[in-house]
């Protein structure tokens, strides 16, 4: 599973009392996880987006090709995109009412910028920018100056 170089590849552990749900593999960045809760059918997206140092081409396929992926998912059923996505959507909610809630951290970059509008086109909500956190909880990367934090969508 994965590139040959084992570099770019995304995966997801599952508990045992989960086994017979779906897992679909998407590439070597992208995995879908369905499973039924109660009556509910949620899909979990894991994907691993390529850094911020990978050309725009591959950055503007790969999101294509999730958002596609995503387009798909009946109204009716859950969705959560989680994994690695290198962004940083930033503290500022402006043009983004409704998909970020104004409680982010730090500043937007481009990939973040890419992020929500992606959430805008399916209609989903960066769920950890709708409430405050002490900063404490809200930083989840430290190395030396930089701080960031991760997102995820719903």
């Amino acid at each position: 599973m994965g590139s040959k170089a084992k570099t770019d590849s995304v995966g997801i552990f599952v508990a045992e009392k989960w086994v017979g749900v779906s897992v679909e593999r998407h590439g070597e960045r992208v995995l879908v996880l369905k499973m039924v809760l109660g009556d509910c059918l949620l899909n979990v997206f894991m994907v691993y987006a390529p850094h911020s140092g990978k050309p725009d081409e591959e950055k503007e396929r790969f999101w294509n090709e999730v958002f596609y992926l995503g387009s798909c998912i009946p109204q009716n059923e859950m969705v959560v995109f989680a994994g690695d996505m290198y962004w940083h959507i930033g503290s500022s909610n402006v043009g983004y009412d409704g998909i970020h809630g104004g409680f982010g951290y730090g500043s937007r970059n481009t990939d973040g910028s890419r992020i929500l509008e992606f959430a805008d086109g399916l209609n989903l909500v960066i769920c950890n920018t709708v409430f405050t956190k002490q900063e404490a909880k809200l930083v989840t990367y430290v190395a030396g100056v930089v701080k960031s934090t991760v997102d995820y969508i719903m």
